[in-house]
């Protein structure tokens, strides 16, 4: 089985409609693919309708949290997306994205960029504005050539020149309201250092000793020695190890099933679970 647990779709910063990227998923030969957006569960009507045959979707999202000043995501899986407590904070989340993209439009200003909240809402369509967004406005401006090279201490990075602060969850009441909603919490890409400054290790021992289920490992911002690392931070934890793309369609550059979990790992995660359950096409399914 290839199991990808972690993409995003049209619904928060992806490229692709959800219904393309459950066709892309079966495409790339995936057996399991979550989908992930930002704070977000809108897209997960739509993958389910358009699920292939021998595809399983598993229904998630990735939550913006901060401890100590570090912003950190934290994935949920398989969670009751109408508990009223897990809700209300994932709309307090979402509300806070539009000011604060008016926020760092107006920083870049000031920088001498011309970027408009007019070009940064064309790109963002329908989903909740976020940093991705404004990162393709500087790409087609020709300020950055990619969209990773605008999360530089220069443009978006936390801490950057034009980085403005949103609302963002507490961790330990994040996997205190995904708990709550019966769903599983893995701690998404913690030591993507290209990306700021991230969370030191003593806090993801305390994160587990809250409930955290796992650690994303095999993600393509940890090179080989990190991913052999956070192995050993996993196993002194007793914290289940991921792998997944982290796939935005074609505003990043890299391929759904880049990195993939562990059969056994999903299992656990579907086990643990008690929100929602994975949307099975004819394969793929796991009986827990």
């Amino acid at each position: 089985m290839r199991i990808d647990l972690h993409t995003h779709s049209s619904a928060s910063d992806g490229t692709d409609t959800p219904a393309e990227l459950v066709r892309n998923a079966a495409a790339a030969g995936l057996d399991v693919v979550a989908l992930t957006d930002h704070d977000s569960t809108r897209g997960h009507a739509e993958a389910a309708a358009a699920l292939p045959d021998g595809l399983t979707l598993v229904t998630g999202a990735e939550l913006s949290c901060r401890i100590g000043g570090v912003s950190m995501h934290m994935l949920a899986y398989l969670f009751d997306p109408a508990e009223p407590g897990l809700l209300a904070e994932r709309e307090l989340v979402r509300d806070d994205r539009v000011p604060r993209a008016h926020a760092m439009i107006g920083k870049l200003n000031a920088l001498g960029v011309g970027i408009t909240w007019e070009q940064v809402a064309r790109i963002a369509g329908d989903a909740s504005v976020g940093r991705p967004h404004i990162a393709s406005a500087l790409v087609e401006l020709g300020v950055v050539p990619t969209v990773s090279d605008a999360f530089t201490a220069d443009w978006l990075a936390d801490g950057g020149r034009a980085h403005a602060e949103k609302h963002e969850s507490d961790p330990f009441e994040a996997i205190r309201l995904v708990k709550a909603a019966g769903g599983v919490t893995v701690f998404a890409h913690p030591a993507a250092v290209k990306r700021g400054r991230t969370v030191p290790e003593d806090t993801i021992a305390r994160l587990a000793a809250a409930g955290l289920d796992g650690i994303e490992v095999d993600h393509t911002d940890h090179d080989a020695g990190t991913r052999d690392a956070l192995r050993g931070v996993a196993r002194d934890l007793g914290l289940l190890v991921t792998g997944s793309s982290d796939y935005h369609g074609s505003r990043k550059d890299v391929a759904l099933g880049e990195n993939t979990t562990d059969p056994e790992v999903y299992a656990e995660i579907v086990r643990r679970s008690a929100g929602a359950f994975p949307v099975p096409g004819a394969g793929g399914h796991v009986t827990a």
